[in-house]
């Protein structure tokens, strides 16, 4: 059975996951994951990490995010089982046939955005998300920002709580609680979506080319501070930040036969 690979810029691409032989076992700190981690190393032989050919992370999205963060740059594939509450990028936990279902599983070739944010004090922070590159308002006060994308000021003036830029796979998260675009992994886009914004009243987001490299720039940053997050990391106080999809990057994210993560995007779509 070949092997669906979720790659927006090389669909055929190939992976090595279905010869794998040694699984190495991570879990959140939950007792309902340290439990199944337990059951699992007692019923198949594990390695570390970094010799392991698969990685199987058992716990919720948060902890997926964590592991993927933190093994993002082995190129291990990663396979998740749902430990923890909403489990969207998890699959269901089993201890059965386990190498079986690795070898059948799906593949999603997921790229990482890249956020460079720069500080009031004067450093410059860069980070890696995988779901969106978020903008807060730090005060009561809402926050102004300018938009610019590959260098063009798209608009000019933005009063919001503020905005965010999410990726295919992370555009069911907060993307999609902030009323933006559920996208299908092969659009070739990143949704840059608004936070309740005020000002302009119509202005509900657009749809960039993945290529693109946005600009946020945070007006009257002394009196109105932001605060930028990549994922689940935060900096504060930023006068500007900058966000484009890290091609250098490519995280495999494993999921079931016949429940892609591109399947779950588009049911996603149809859920009430």
């Amino acid at each position: 059975m070949s092997n669906e690979i979720a790659d927006q810029s090389d669909p055929t691409s190939t992976s090595t996951f279905a010869t794998a032989e040694h699984f190495a076992f991570v879990a959140a700190r939950s007792p309902q994951a340290q439990e199944a981690l337990e059951t699992l190393e007692g019923l198949y032989p594990s390695k570390s990490p970094a010799d392991a050919d698969v990685i199987i992370a058992l716990g919720g999205d948060g902890f997926m995010l964590q592991t993927i963060h933190k093994f993002m740059a082995g190129g291990k594939p990663i396979y998740g089982m749902n430990r923890g509450s909403v489990g969207f990028m998890m699959n269901p936990f089993s201890t059965d046939n386990l190498f079986d279902r690795i070898r059948r599983a799906e593949s999603a070739r997921l790229h990482p955005l890249r956020m460079a944010a720069h500080l009031e004090s004067g450093p410059r922070v860069e980070l890696h998300a995988m779901n969106e590159v978020s903008i807060f308002r730090q005060t009561r006060q809402a926050a102004k920002l300018r938009i610019h994308v590959d260098g063009i000021v798209r608009l000019e003036e933005m009063i919001c709580d503020g905005a965010l830029v999410a990726t295919p796979a992370g555009s069911t998260a907060y993307n999609l609680s902030a009323h933006g675009p559920i996208l299908p992994l092969d659009a070739g886009v990143l949704a840059l979506t608004p936070i309740s914004v005020f000002r302009p009243r119509r202005w509900r987001g657009a749809l960039i080319p993945r290529s693109s490299t946005v600009r946020i720039e945070v007006l009257e940053s002394e009196k109105r501070p932001v605060s930028a997050v990549a994922d689940s990391t935060e900096v504060r106080d930023v006068t500007e930040v900058e966000v484009s999809e890290d091609r250098e990057i490519a995280v495999e994210v494993l999921f079931e036969a016949g429940q892609s993560l591109s399947e779950r995007n588009l049911a996603e779509q149809f859920s009430l």
